[in-house]
């Protein structure tokens, strides 16, 4: 497995050995059945409700029967990596000491493929303990190009998946983000600059600027997530990837009367062609 002390690089090792980076990053997270039961309950209530902030969300549980106290809402927010941040809930959070870029798509008209992709992280709750899920999304067409999960929220998940999105769809011309400290790190943007990729990042506490990712979690919780208690990573990974690729291939999207993949590919091919 990975040798902290080798000459090799952490991220050579793991090319060697054919692992992603994020697996070795793995630590256990004790925690308790019963705060396990009060983050399923929070993660919910934030998802329908992303303006309730720790107080109004303690007052919700009281009110449902739950014996619970406003610090420890606190603690378990803090550990889901949520907070009420008006108007946008959010997952990552931003370092004052990495540059932040100024949001490049305000009346901008999207209107292909590789146009802008989007990224962003949430919280996944699992039978014992939880992880973080990231996903690469291309705007134009809602597609899940790429998608990763993470039992920290280390950098270096988020730059497998977007180094395996350009590796099988190219680069877009622009990359959208938050400006949660994973974003904004060197080690990712230095990633978007070696592809030429321009850097957009959403304006401070506008979450519409991101809100497809917004959305992707609201149907990917309430359509696999909560309906499976996963065991493991393992099982994690196989029912999430599974409900990607009903997502990209067979879930049509109301806006736009197609699946992902449809409007991907057929908008996509006529420019490659060109």
């Amino acid at each position: 497995m990975i040798n902290p002390n080798s000459v090799l690089s952490r991220t050579r090792q793991c090319q060697l050995l054919n692992i992603h980076r994020s697996s070795t990053y793995y630590r256990a997270k004790p925690i308790s059945d019963d705060d396990q039961a009060t983050m399923r309950k929070i993660d919910k209530l934030h998802l329908d409700k992303p303006f309730l902030g720790s107080r109004r969300l303690t007052d919700t549980l009281k009110e449902g029967g739950d014996r619970i106290g406003r610090n420890r809402v606190i603690r378990l927010m803090q550990l889901m990596g949520i907070q009420a941040v008006y108007p946008k809930p959010r997952t990552t959070k931003r370092n004052p000491d990495h540059k932040v870029y100024p949001y490049l798509l305000r009346n901008m008209s999207i209107n292909q493929p590789n146009q802008v992709w989007a990224t962003d992280i949430t919280y996944i709750p699992m039978d014992k303990g939880f992880s973080y899920l990231t996903v690469i999304m291309d705007w134009h067409s809602r597609k899940v190009l790429s998608w990763r999960l993470s039992n920290s929220m280390d950098v270096s998940f988020c730059i497998d998946a977007l180094e395996e999105a350009i590796h099988h769809y190219g680069c877009p011309d622009i990359f959208n983000s938050d400006q949660g400290s994973q974003y904004t790190s060197g080690e990712f943007t230095q990633v978007l600059k070696h592809h030429q990729i321009r850097i957009s990042m959403d304006g401070k506490g506008a979450w519409r600027d991101n809100v497809f990712v917004e959305r992707l979690w609201r149907s990917v919780k309430y359509e696999d997530v909560y309906l499976n208690a996963y065991e493991s990573m393992t099982h994690a990974r196989s029912s999430l990837g599974k409900w990607v690729n009903y997502y990209n291939q067979q879930r049509k999207h109301q806006t736009l009367k197609a699946t992902p993949d449809q409007v991907y590919y057929e908008t996509i091919m006529p420019l490659i062609a060109a």
